[in-house]
């Protein structure tokens, strides 16, 4: 049956005579009911992928792509006079995730369907996901981002579960969402909610009740922790997580035959981040009702249970009070302080303890009761084997390897960038749609002016895509012949968007002085701040504040224009990756695990002007020094300076008239007429008095470095080179080629 057909049969008349609403919605229970069609059998073996986000974005195109409905459809819909891009348009986004940790969890659930591996999601099903972005008096001030309603891909199921906390208990349910392989099989992402969420405690902007636990648990994601309430609600929620999830693990084991004891036959689970692990001692307690002894629970999760670590910020592991514990999960703390104490008899090391300091330690159990701990980059896991976590390795060595990240193409691709998907395929033909690393073809091409400028022209389109969607959508009007130089991400001090805007502030002097660049420049940021995050949400502030100085200034506003997206999602990212020309990978060497948006720019034809930190390193080795533009001080250097605290910001500030002249800028009269005193002051003091991610030493590097960027710009043929030269070493950074060694060296499927 084909789209038009069954849209006759839901609504009784054709597509052509049926609102976009209309057609929206007997799309997605078609794309549905195909989906179904596709379920995978299973095998005796599963893994349940765990974790706090599923960044997964609009769902309709993407699923027919993999469907292999798309073409059809689309040509469907244009014979009725119709725009699948316009019927895209009436698709809310689901606000499951916040950055790169949930991003990367909707790739792999893509890659584990298209591979046919026997792999579900398990996470919370947010009703106002993270926060929606609305900038007010140069602000970043937060409101609820509601995104369920009757038409959704969500569809409930009849497995419900008890689960208990401290004084109260709950009853959930499971919601399903199919996800889609390419060419392949649907699996599914389990999101648990309960009923007696109250969304009416919500009162001004982002604020609730966070003392009524029965009321919120799924209301927000990553609620206000900057107090003990708002701490206590992601331990309540933490456990409404991974208690759902262990009683169906267990459930699903026993379907099929498991006696428990073998649950390590039936069962890989995979704690993404620190987020589920007390999946860990919540596995234990199940199986000890179920029948098994304390040590044999202990003995059939240590061998169920991976640990994936994004971050070596100490401040990011999570460590939960023991008093916060004993209040929301009692019955888990006798477990938890067994699990501690056999540690601590055998090791009596307390760098390695479970319970320290009146803390639980959650990254330290999933390691010591795991099969593998693994990083996300080369350089992240060889850190975490030589400085954080080496008291770890020694103990086991074995446990621990790297998973370098990936994306999943075809929707940074296929999706994304149509016009460059079809000049791929006419010039490799098909296959890289399933097997990225035939990307490496385009190499032939690189010496082929014609082809070099095809390139070039379907750049030119995106640009004037993203030109035209955010003047339709937010009101920002670019020059579509500037260079766009994007950096979108989390807001975060270790990935540097204040160096960014220090540059900003540099090229503004220089324009005044007289100095213009060859090419007008277009910067554009996209990025959302914790809410508590106060540095961070000053940072916006003075982003804004620059935008607007520098578009009311006749001298500078013809050369540089600087743009900060509204709230920032997949749905934006789709429009400004394809477009980007410099992408800014500017982390403090050390501090970023992997960054992804990295790869998706890469995979789009877009070169990088990054530190050696990450992912980044991987990327410069396949695409070598002429095609990416590195700077900065080392891993190594930054690791030392910590060590011995040898850094002290004000040493280079006063040496560097010119960081001086663009730090001072901050606090000018200039920007204290549009901005507020207190946040920019902060924001300063900051800086010259801390900067804990050491902007102020990669500053002049990174200035010159973004000069050599632009300057290679102009030359647009050797520009079209480095395109190719990237689109042709992203295969690597498929999540395809991630899955298959989780797979092979840990799942075991």
């Amino acid at each position: 049956m084909t789209a038009n057909e069954y849209i006759k049969v839901r609504f009784g008349r054709h597509m052509d005579q049926c609102t976009n609403e209309e057609i929206y919605i007997g799309l997605l229970e078609y794309v549905k009911d195909q989906a179904k069609n596709k379920e995978i059998a299973g095998g005796k073996k599963k893994l349940y992928y765990i974790s706090a986000e599923f960044l997964i974005g609009k769902l309709l195109s993407n699923n027919l792509i993999n469907l292999g409905l798309y073409d059809e459809v689309k040509a469907e819909l244009e014979a009725c006079g119709k725009s699948l891009a316009e019927i895209e348009e009436i698709e809310v986004e689901p606000s499951l995730g916040n950055g790169g940790l949930g991003r990367l969890a909707a790739c792999f659930l893509d890659s584990i369907a298209t591979l046919g591996l026997n792999g579900d999601g398990v996470g919370l099903a947010y009703h106002m996901g993270l926060f929606k972005q609305v900038f007010k008096d140069n602000l970043q001030t937060e409101e609820p981002n509601p995104w369920m309603n009757d038409h959704s891909w969500m569809t409930p199921t009849e497995r419900t579960y008890r689960v208990d906390f401290g004084g109260f208990n709950v009853t959930s349910r499971m919601y399903d969402i199919d996800v889609t392989g390419y060419d392949s099989v649907t699996t599914k992402l389990h999101l648990f909610d309960v009923d007696t969420v109250d969304e009416s405690i919500i009162t001004d902007g982002i604020n609730f009740d966070k003392s009524e636990f029965a009321k919120n648990l799924t209301l927000f994601l990553y609620p206000d922790d900057s107090d003990d309430n708002g701490r206590l609600l992601r331990v309540y929620q933490q456990y409404f997580m991974v208690s759902n999830a262990a009683q169906l693990i267990l459930d699903e084991a026993v379907e099929k035959g498991s006696n428990l004891h073998d649950l390590a036959d039936y069962a890989v689970i995979q704690i993404n981040d620190t987020h589920p692990s007390m999946v860990i001692p919540e596995l234990i307690r199940l199986l000890q009702i179920r029948g098994l002894t304390m040590d044999e629970a202990i003995d059939v999760v240590s061998k169920c249970c991976a640990y994936t670590n994004h971050t070596i910020l100490a401040e990011a592991l999570e460590k939960w009070p023991i008093h916060f514990m004993m209040k929301a999960v009692p019955q888990l703390m006798p477990i938890i302080r067994e699990l501690h104490n056999r540690i601590h008899i055998k090791y009596n090391n307390p760098e390695v303890d479970i319970i320290k300091d009146g803390l639980v330690h959650m990254a330290h159990m999933d390691i010591h009761y795991g099969i593998s701990i693994n990083g996300v980059a080369a350089l992240h896991t060889e850190i975490l084997k030589d400085t954080e976590l080496n008291a770890f390795y020694k103990l086991y060595p074995e446990k621990f390897n790297n998973k370098t990240n990936g994306i999943t193409f075809r929707r940074w691709l296929l999706y994304s960038n149509p016009e460059l998907s079809k000049l791929i395929e006419e010039l490799i033909g098909p296959g890289f749609k399933k097997d990225a690393t035939e990307l490496k073809k385009l190499e032939q091409y690189m010496n082929d002016d014609a082809v070099v400028q095809r390139f070039l022209d379907v750049k030119n389109t995106r640009k004037t895509v993203l030109k035209n969607y955010l003047a339709k959508t937010q009101g920002i009007n670019i020059d579509d012949n500037s260079v766009y130089d994007i950096q979108i991400k989390r807001l975060h001090e270790y990935k540097r968007q204040q160096m960014n805007a220090l540059y900003v502030i540099n090229k503004y002097f220089e324009i005044k002085e007289g100095k213009k660049p060859a090419r007008p420049i277009t910067v554009i940021f996209g990025a959302k701040a914790a809410p508590a995050y106060v540095i961070a949400k000053d940072i916006i502030h003075l982003i804004l504040c620059l935008s607007e100085i520098i578009d009311n200034d006749p001298e500078v506003s013809p050369y540089l224009k600087v743009v900060m997206v509204e709230n920032y999602n997949v749905t934006l990212a789709e429009k400004l990756i394809p477009a980007c020309d410099i992408h800014e990978q500017i982390s403090l060497a050390s501090k970023e695990a992997s960054g992804t948006s990295n790869m998706k720019f890469m995979l789009n034809g877009a070169v990088a002007i990054g530190t050696m930190d990450g992912a980044n390193v991987e990327m410069h080795e396949f695409v070598g020094d002429d095609n990416i533009f590195i700077f900065g001080e080392d891993s190594d250097t930054v690791i030392k300076r910590y060590a011995d605290a040898s850094y002290v910001s004000r040493d280079y500030y006063e040496k560097d008239a010119n960081l001086k002249k663009c730090v001072d800028f901050i606090v000018s009269d200039k920007l204290m007429e549009v901005g507020k005193k207190e946040n920019l002051e902060r924001l300063y003091n900051e800086l010259l008095n801390k900067d804990w991610f050491m902007t102020f030493p990669d500053f002049k590097d990174y200035c010159e470095t973004k000069e050599k960027a632009y300057k290679a710009y102009e030359n647009r043929t050797e520009w079209g080179r480095k395109m190719i030269k990237n689109i042709a070493n992203a295969g690597f950074f498929s999540s395809d080629r991630t899955i298959e060694q989780y797979n092979k060296d840990i799942w075991k499927l």
